[in-house]
C-alpha cells in the first residue's frame, strides 16, 4: 500500500506545461487504479488553471481528469491569485486551505505521503 500525493504545478502556457500535466495525471491514475493505494491530487499555483480546462468535455485530456477527478483538491488561494475562483466552484472540487490558504504539504509528509511534483 502506498500513500502519495500527486501535485500539479505546471500552468497552461508552454508545451511542456502540457507534458507535466499530462505525466501528472498519468501517474495519478495509475495510484488510483492500484489497489490498496491512497491518492491525493493536488493542483496548486499555476496549475489551479487547469481546473477549468480539464472540466471541459472537449478537452483532448477531460477523459483522463475524469479518471482521478474524484481525489482532486485545488488550492484555495492559488484558485483566486490565478483567476479560477469561479471555474474552481463550479468543479466541484474539494478547496485546500490548511496552511495560510494553501495545501499543507507538511501534513502530507507527516501522513506517509510520498510528494510527487509536475
Amino acid at each position: 500500500m502506498t500513500n502519495a500525493a500527486v501535485i500539479i504545478l505546471a500552468g497552461t502556457e508552454t508545451h511542456s506545461d502540457v507534458g507535466r500535466l499530462v505525466n501528472g495525471l498519468e501517474a495519478a491514475r495509475e495510484f488510483a487504479e492500484a489497489e490498496g493505494d491512497e491518492l491525493e491530487l493536488i493542483f496548486d499555483g499555476a496549475g489551479t488553471q487547469w481546473v477549468p480546462k480539464l472540466e471541459d468535455p472537449d478537452s483532448d485530456y477531460h477523459e483522463l481528469y475524469r479518471t482521478v477527478q474524484d481525489s482532486a483538491g485545488v488550492c484555495e488561494f492559488c484558485a483566486d491569485a490565478f483567476g479560477v475562483d469561479d471555474a474552481v466552484a463550479d468543479s466541484g472540487a474539494v478547496r485546500l486551505d490548511d496552511h495560510d490558504g494553501h495545501p499543507s504539504v507538511r501534513s502530507l509528509v507527516t501522513d506517509g505521503y510520498e510528494v510527487i511534483t509536475f
